[in-house]
């Protein structure tokens, strides 16, 4: 007798085979990149599920030409997935090197016991939680099967490319081969990464209606032209003419530039 628990729908087995495929291995490190919980598979989901959700709402709500919408629903889906990550581009980085502070203070209370940096790594990965508790288990169990610490430190390093990982690997290396206080460089490390942190998102408190700005600035006239269409009928047709067709990519360049514009000037490097 087949345990009900065991059985699956047809969507749930397509998505586990669509999983385990070498072809979802590039979206699922784009999604790890963004700090995304979700497996390829989610993901497409999403995606075809906001573009029937577009296209209905754009067909029955906005009385858009039923072509045009499907049309405009897929571009606008297109455009979300390539924004979604260059928004949330080295968003893993990012949240990695704000436990920074942290696996420097457990290590160098490892340190002060007088504990190895191995043992302070495993407890790190047992402590702290993801992306930096799942990076530092993953490297603890290399260093349990033999492979050194320089070796297992850069492995990590091709995941994590920023400056604030690199003087950490840097520092560790250093003080492995040279000896010292280690304990109290990785003090002074957590303080200085506790300070950028703190001053990283006092600037994103500062520019945080700006950054929100830059949303409402592109959404706005493009919310007012479905809403006239709604309420006059055929108020667009005239942009699937010859010259409105050159107005409606002037508009959606400007538009796009505007974003991209105040997204930079926000974009402050700590």
């Amino acid at each position: 007798m087949v345990s009900r628990g065991k059985r699956k729908s047809f969507i749930s087995k397509w998505g586990d085979r669509f999983d385990q495929r070498e072809s979802s291995n590039k979206l699922r490190t784009k999604l790890q990149s963004a700090n995304l919980g979700l497996l390829p598979s989610e993901y497409v989901g999403i995606i075809f599920l906001g573009i029937l959700t577009l296209f209905i709402s754009l067909y029955f709500v906005f009385s858009m030409p039923m072509r045009v919408s499907f049309l405009i629903a897929i571009g606008i889906m297109i455009v979300a997935h390539f924004m979604l990550f260059y928004l949330r581009k080295n968003a893993y980085e990012k949240r990695f090197n704000e436990q920074l502070s942290e696996v420097c203070r457990i290590l160098g209370n490892a340190a002060k016991s007088g504990l190895t940096i191995n043992q302070g790594i495993d407890i790190v990965g047992r402590e702290l939680s993801a992306p930096a508790g799942e990076e530092f288990k993953r490297l603890s169990n290399e260093l349990k099967l033999g492979v050194s610490l320089e070796l297992a430190l850069r492995s990590v390093q091709k995941r994590n490319k920023s400056r604030d990982f690199n003087l950490f690997i840097a520092t560790l290396l250093i003080q492995k081969k040279t000896g010292g206080n280690l304990a109290k460089t990785l003090e002074t490390m957590a303080n200085t990464f506790e300070a950028r942190k703190v001053l990283a998102q006092t600037i994103k408190t500062m520019t945080s209606e700006q950054r929100y700005i830059s949303f409402i600035v592109p959404a706005m006239p493009i919310i007012l032209l479905l809403l006239m269409n709604n309420v006059i009928d055929g108020f667009i047709e005239p942009l699937w003419s010859g010259f409105g067709l050159i107005i409606l990519i002037i508009f959606l360049s400007a538009i796009t530039i505007a974003f991209l514009l105040i997204r930079k000037i926000t974009d402050i490097k700590v």
